[in-house]
């Protein structure tokens, strides 16, 4: 008996002394952005919150495959943004590698270390516009005295900042004589209207197209009212550490987007006519324009 004691404990050393060495041989599972068997970087995209996140992706989606298709040392995803304020926190903690923001963000975001690369659409496109109700009776921007207006957010650059100053120019003071309500999106501002909720929403031209295409029978009862001088349009911004070649890659690949077909194509879904060469210094007239608006008007930010 006391043998074969002996003989069971000595296999179950054996047994567990085995384990042991096996488990050493085990290798730690890694685990990469990127798909197996390439070290290809992800950068992330960061469009600025023109329309909801749902349509965002829809709309932007293509545009990242179609680069993607030429960029082969670099892989780009889509990141979508609740609303103006929370895609702001974003960049200003550096989170993204590419950002597509407004001309007032661009100013912010050269702050923290991005760089402008191209303007997306034509800058005759870039201005703010009044949405009213056609049985609302409105004829003039005095008649908006006492009544709401709409607007995606007080950093909008279209679609609030300007057409608030074109307010200011036509004799309103929009810190008291109207109410002034920051609903989120470009659409939301466009439905107030539609729903009652405003007099007026501020919005700015490829929303507008792009609602009247989607929603036909509620943009039939809307009109365009007034509309304020253009400006110069949205920006492709690089964070500063991303390798020249992708900078260069990507900007190629923007700037010769509306030769091709399937470009033409992402382009209309944006409606955005195409992406044109800039850097930062194209956005001075910006910087000079928000410095007239918060000395006249408001404070974009309040502290």
């Amino acid at each position: 008996m006391r043998n074969r004691i002996h003989l069971l404990v000595g296999i179950v050393a054996t047994l567990l002394l085995t384990a042991c060495d096996q488990r050493a041989d085990v290798k730690i599972l890694e685990y990469s952005s990127a798909p197996a068997g390439t070290l290809v970087p992800v950068y992330r995209l960061l469009p600025h919150p023109l329309y909801n996140p749902q349509t965002l992706a829809k709309l932007f989606q293509p545009l990242v495959d179609y680069l993607n298709n030429h960029l082969p040392d670099a892989r780009i995803e889509l990141e979508a943004s609740r609303d103006y304020q929370v895609f702001e926190q974003k960049f200003r903690a550096r989170e993204a590698e590419i950002l597509m923001p407004n001309p007032w963000q661009t100013l912010e975001a050269i702050k923290v270390g991005y760089g402008v690369i191209a303007m997306w659409g034509d800058a005759e496109d870039f201005k703010g516009i009044f949405i009213i109700r056609r049985d609302s009776g409105i004829q003039k921007p005095g008649d908006l005295n006492g009544k709401a207006v709409s607007y995606p957010s007080p950093t909008a650059l279209a679609a609030a900042i300007m057409p608030q100053y074109y307010l200011y120019q036509h004799g309103i003071n929009i810190n008291k004589d109207v109410q002034n309500r920051y609903v989120g999106s470009q659409e939301s501002s466009i439905m107030s209207v539609y729903m009652g909720d405003t007099a007026a929403g501020a919005t700015w031209p490829p929303p507008w197209r792009l609602f009247q295409k989607d929603h036909p029978v509620e943009a039939a009862q809307l009109k365009l009212a007034w509309e304020t001088p253009p400006l110069v349009n949205n920006s492709v911004m690089v964070r500063g550490d991303v390798p020249v070649a992708v900078r260069a890659g990507l900007k190629k690949a923007l700037l010769d987007l509306h030769n091709t077909p399937v470009g033409k194509k992402i382009l209309a879904d944006l409606q955005t006519a195409r992406f044109h060469d800039a850097d930062d210094a194209s956005y001075e007239a910006v910087r000079e324009f928000i410095a007239r608006f918060e000395q006249q008007v408001r404070p974009i930010e309040r502290k």
